[in-house]
């Protein structure tokens, strides 16, 4: 496979466990865990896949997203945006905003590693 995952986390256990699942099935993992400076890595980086979390320290996932989708080198990036508060209203600012798909903590391992599959494959 040989793509790459840029995942922008602050959470070491579901860094540990997401860069797992998906080296396992031969992706090259980076992962970030300040809010900050996170749109400018992805614009370095050029991962084929953002695994995007929405509370970080210093700015929000959502924030991100949208800088992301207002810079035209960034604006088709497929960006999976993980939350832990999966209500009606997060997904719906996540859709808002450009989010290419949603999904709330905890989540499985196949869902995870299907997802970004996908998510490569229909960039």
């Amino acid at each position: 496979m040989g793509k790459e995952v840029l995942l922008i986390e602050d959470e070491p256990n579901i860094i540990e466990a997401i860069s797992f699942i998906l080296s396992r099935d031969g992706w090259r993992v980076h992962s970030h865990a300040n809010g900050v400076d996170a749109a400018d890595v992805v614009r370095m980086r050029k991962p084929d896949v953002v695994i995007l979390d929405v509370m970080l320290p210093g700015r929000s996932g959502y924030d991100i997203l949208e800088e992301l989708r207002s810079d035209a080198a960034t604006r088709s990036l497929p960006v999976m945006l993980l939350t832990a508060r999966g209500q009606t209203k997060d997904r719906e600012m996540a859709e808002r905003l450009g989010a290419t798909r949603f999904m709330s903590k905890p989540f499985s391992n196949a869902e995870v590693l299907e997802t970004v599959r996908t998510l490569a494959a229909e960039a």
